[in-house]
């Protein structure tokens, strides 16, 4: 069947159905690009792909696919092969988070979230990039987080994970530099999306405190830096405060911090 892209060159945007992917993907569409819009939320992302061409006038097509499966990066570029889909810039957001210890979550959480956030990312990048570097342009982002700073006990794989998108990203921002092709890390701090599971008041809170940011402004930021060819961006004044404090903070007070949590959580 028939895409609205097929043959066009497009911003490919991941986990665009809602949150900061959708605030890329509506910055992007504000700017004139044509959009290509990877969910695992069927019905949302072609409803979200209508939605910015109705208002931007734009091509753009919202593609459903699991990219937490091995194979989805290679299918997906082999989608836009087929269709002589030409992506200029990929934005690679889509992930998930939980808060929980290794040994406490499940197995499938474990391997959807390590697939999601490293084999796809690697792979989106490898398969994308080489055929940017081959036409000597293009654009990737990569969203990493604050967190990669951050070793904390319950979120040990998203950190883990994270801290990977980030040094991934940094060191293909010189392999690919002199190939015409800029790749940049977003590492944000809180955000006030559904991620974190958080009531919309707490959300709200949050945002005039400045301790989370706001979706939309996160996005202006990270393509303001991609666009800039900048290798990292960490986006917000307090994330800047406490990143420093990281790697500060002794492993008995964070022991300490865990108990209180758990027992607050737990009981116990």
């Amino acid at each position: 069947m028939d895409s609205a892209v097929d043959g066009l060159s497009v911003a490919l945007v991941t986990g665009a159905s809602s949150g900061i992917g959708y605030e890329y993907a509506r910055e992007l569409a504000g700017r004139g690009y044509n959009l290509l819009l990877v969910s695992n939320e069927r019905e949302r992302i072609a409803d979200v792909a209508r939605e910015l061409a109705a208002r931007y006038g734009v091509a753009a097509e919202g593609l459903y696919s699991d990219l937490s499966r091995p194979e989805a990066a290679q299918e997906l570029h082999d989608w836009c092969g087929e269709r002589s889909v030409t992506v200029d810039i990929l934005i690679n957001n889509a992930g998930i988070f939980f808060f929980n210890d290794v040994t406490g979550v499940s197995t499938g959480k474990l391997r959807v979230m390590v697939n999601l956030h490293v084999a796809t990312v690697t792979l989106m990048c490898h398969f994308f990039g080489a055929d940017m570097a081959q036409r000597g342009r293009g654009y990737i982002l990569n969203m990493s987080s604050l967190a990669a700073k951050f070793p904390f006990p319950g979120i040990s794989v998203y950190s883990a994970t994270k801290s990977y998108v980030r040094t991934l990203s940094m060191a293909m921002h010189n392999e690919l530099y002199d190939k015409g092709v800029r790749v940049t890390a977003v590492c944000p701090g809180g955000v006030a999306t559904g991620l974190y599971n958080l009531r919309p008041e707490l959300l709200r809170l949050g945002v005039r405190l400045g301790v989370l940011m706001t979706p939309e402004r996160l996005a202006r930021k990270g393509l303001k830096a991609m666009f800039a060819g900048r290798r990292c961006v960490m986006p917000g004044w307090i994330n800047h405060l406490f990143a420093p404090l990281a790697g500060c903070v002794p492993s008995r007070l964070v022991r300490l911090v865990k108990r209180k949590a758990s027992f607050y959580q737990y009981g116990k």
